[in-house]
């Protein structure tokens, strides 16, 4: 069964048609960021907003045991995660076996947004699961993904969401390639106030690193080998680490106990990124882009196996954040970071919300190319 008709404008603001729901997902602190500033450029536009987490929505308590198993495997057997999604990718078995399971979630995804006039994907699980129940005519609603990451699996992507939005050019040529209509878009990330209070100061003031530093980051979970990361930037001497361990407590004191910097979970992010001269990152998560659009340097260090690496090549591909490989590389990059500086990200691409209300969206996304995967045949009986 093919998609509904697409609509003539995604979001109908003057036309009244103006619901919104977004479908996040908690295995990562990013594709909820994301789905927050969605949500508060939209709530401007007078349009009233649901959230949902994906997580909470699949039947029975596999959302939750799927997050579980996330959380293990990339703290535990990171090395491993590479491997999961290449076995994912179509004609393998687990992508046949993801596409099946996240079909049974869709009839009770399709009722929890149901009376919204768009919903809005912002995790691969939300967007299977919406494409799933979109393709199966059981959600009139368009349905639109953000993809979050700075590169695209097949798993962002199904036939029957409406159109997919990439945060720059390498992004969407690869979301094309997996056979999704997409347009690259202005990535969204928190408004900067225009001055900090004078009375703000140096938020990392109580750790003892003076001079210049380089905030360490692995992601909302603190993984990957962030000790290493931060012994070779201490060992080029151009700057000094200061590793944000997100919630990885145990990290954390482990950290501490080798006498090196360690920040737990923040809420002032921005003001930390801000008190830094640049930001050695190794997923190409959200922090990244919080980074480049306040003008701090970044740079790709020990990318995590998996959507780290492939990442980490599609933001140097995009001339976005280098990635030296080597320790000597590392230093060279660090030493023309704090030559140079950095300036902050500037998109030519449309917004979200100008994509959203444009009557004439569909001119902005390319047409899937000819060499596009082609999407597997599913029975949708199990939907039905």
């Amino acid at each position: 069964m093919t998609s509904p008709s697409l609509p003539t404008s995604l979001l109908d603001i003057s036309g009244g048609r103006r619901r919104v729901a977004i479908v996040s997902g908690s295995y990562g602190a990013g594709h909820d960021a994301v789905a927050r500033e969605v949500e508060e450029r939209l709530r401007l536009l007078g349009c009233p907003i649901t959230q949902y987490d994906v997580a909470e929505l699949l039947p029975g308590r596999s959302g939750r045991l799927l997050k579980r198993a996330y959380y293990a495997q990339l703290r535990t057997v990171p090395a491993t995660w590479g491997a999961t999604l290449s076995l994912s990718e179509p004609g393998r078995p687990l992508h046949r076996a993801a596409i099946g399971a996240f079909g049974l979630g869709a009839p009770r995804v399709s009722r929890a947004v149901a009376g919204a006039d768009l919903v809005i994907a912002t995790h691969p699980f939300a967007a299977l699961t919406l494409g799933r129940a979109r393709d199966a005519g059981l959600l009139s609603a368009p349905v639109v993904t953000y993809l979050t990451d700075a590169s695209v699996h097949s798993m962002w992507v199904h036939r029957g969401v409406d159109l997919h939005l990439a945060i720059h050019e390498v992004a969407a040529r690869q979301a094309r390639h997996w056979g999704g209509r997409t347009v690259t878009i202005s990535p969204v990330v928190p408004t900067q106030p225009p001055t900090r209070p004078s009375t703000s100061g140096d938020p990392l003031a109580g750790i003892g690193v003076i001079g210049p530093r380089a905030l360490v980051t692995g992601g909302s979970l603190g993984i990957g080998d962030l000790a290493r990361t931060a012994r070779d930037i201490a060992g080029t001497g151009v700057m000094s680490p200061v590793v944000a361990c997100g919630t990885n407590a145990g990290l954390a004191r482990r950290l501490q106990r080798a006498g090196i910097a360690a920040l737990s979970w923040r809420h002032d992010m921005p003001e930390v990124i801000d008190a830094c001269q640049c930001v050695v990152q190794n997923a190409g998560g959200f922090t990244c882009l919080e980074a480049l659009s306040s003008g701090t340097p970044v740079l790709t260090y020990l990318p995590i196996p998996g959507h780290g690496i492939t990442n980490a090549a599609g933001l140097e591909q995009a001339g976005l954040v280098p990635w030296p490989r080597t320790p000597e590389d590392l230093r060279s990059a660090l030493e023309l970071a704090l030559l140079v500086g950095g300036t902050p990200l500037v998109s030519e691409a449309p917004s979200v919300v100008d994509v959203l209300t444009r009557p004439d969206w569909r001119a902005l996304a390319e047409p899937i190319s000819d060499t596009a995967v082609q999407p597997e045949s599913t029975s949708h009986e199990s939907v039905a």
